[in-house]
Order: structure tokens, then C-alpha cells, then sequence
């Protein structure tokens, strides 16, 4: 087992549209139950690291365990391993045989129905008054927040904008959410530069 891992994102065009970011309300709420904490708590610490490394990273099994608090063991024991394993069960992970590379993705998918009758009868209501307002909301509203947030993360970190557009559409964006985003978050970051005198104001 090695002690070093690649960790991708694994693209999904509809998934990537109608899914939920891992440090969503919706996935603590309705996916808890069903993933665990540990599961989530890694989903959440990859997709931080997603939003500043697009293409992926490359995670020490050891270090990745302790920082999460799982404590410092790599191997088949690792408790990231495993994790990994259960994340691949749900469909939400990929391991490719080969090589030490796991794809894993930026976004879940909602709850299926099997799931939703085992939350609690509380949980299973709010999922109900989730989904009327899901359905009133245009499709790719979510993943367009979504988009350009990332977008501002890459800009913020010095990237320009056409690698910041091939960067979203590379990771399962739209091509027209991925211009949306990476044009609006040029635009904040211009005017932030602005107001910090980093950049002259337009003339009219």
C-alpha cells in the first residue's frame, strides 16, 4: 500500500450541475447520516484543497490522517484508505488499479430515495420541503455559485483568466458557466484591486 496518494477530481457534467459542494448545510444534513463523520470530514478537506489545486493533489496517507484528527498510521490501516474504500462504495470515489491515483468527486449527488427513508422522520421532512424548493430554482443556479467561487479562489492566487476558464471546464463545468464564473470573478477581483490601489480606477 503506498504511503502517498494522488487525489483527482473526478468530473461529472450532470453531478457537477445538480450536486452539492461536500461543506454544504444539504450534505451535512442529509449525507451525514448515511457517509459518517469521517467520510465527510475527508470530502471536506479534499474540496478545499480542490478549490486551490484544480487538477489535483498528491496527499501523504500518514500526515492527511493526523491533520483530520484520525491519527498517524498510512498502510491498508490507514483510516484515510478505508475511508476511501467507503467513499468508493457510494460511487463517490474512484480508485484506478494501476496506480496510487484515486479520483474522488468535487460534488454529491442528492440523496437517493433508499437513503432518505433511512434519515430520521425529521430529516426525512426537511429533505421534502428541500425538494419543492429545489425544483422552483433554475438547475444550474447551484453549480454556477459554485463556479465562481472556485474562479475567485484561482484569481486570488494569481492564475489569469483564460487558464481560470479551461481550469473550470476541465473539472466538469459547463463551458457557458465556466465563462460566467471566471468573468464575474475577474471582475471582483479587479474591483478589490482597485479599492486596494493596486490598480488604476477606469476612466470614463
Amino acid at each position: 500500500m503506498p504511503t502517498t496518494l494522488t487525489i483527482k477530481p473526478w468530473p461529472d457534467p450532470l453531478i457537477d450541475t445538480i450536486g452539492h459542494d461536500p461543506r454544504s448545510l444539504y450534505v451535512e444534513t442529509f449525507w451525514l447520516p448515511t457517509l459518517g463523520p469521517t467520510a465527510l470530514l475527508l470530502l471536506r478537506h479534499l474540496a478545499s484543497r480542490f478549490d486551490r489545486s484544480p487538477e489535483g493533489v498528491e496527499i501523504t496517507v500518514a500526515n492527511t490522517s493526523l491533520a483530520l484528527g484520525l491519527g498517524e498510521r498510512d498502510g491498508a490501516s490507514s483510516p484515510i484508505v478505508r475511508t476511501l474504500a467507503r467513499l468508493e462504495q457510494f460511487d463517490l470515489a474512484c480508485a484506478d488499479p494501476h496506480t496510487p491515483t484515486v479520483a474522488v468527486r468535487r460534488n454529491l449527488p442528492p440523496i437517493n430515495r433508499r437513503h432518505v427513508r433511512r434519515l430520521p422522520a425529521e430529516a426525512q421532512l426537511a429533505h421534502a420541503e428541500w425538494a419543492d424548493v429545489a425544483l422552483a430554482e433554475a438547475p444550474h443556479a447551484a453549480a454556477r455559485r459554485r463556479a465562481r467561487r472556485v474562479a475567485l479562489a484561482l484569481l486570488e492566487q494569481g492564475d489569469d483568466l483564460d487558464h481560470v476558464e479551461r481550469i473550470l471546464h476541465s473539472t466538469g463545468f459547463h463551458p457557458a458557466v465556466a465563462t460566467d464564473a471566471a468573468r464575474w470573478a475577474w471582475d471582483r477581483h479587479a474591483e478589490a484591486a482597485r479599492e486596494a490601489g493596486l490598480l488604476a480606477a477606469p476612466t470614463a
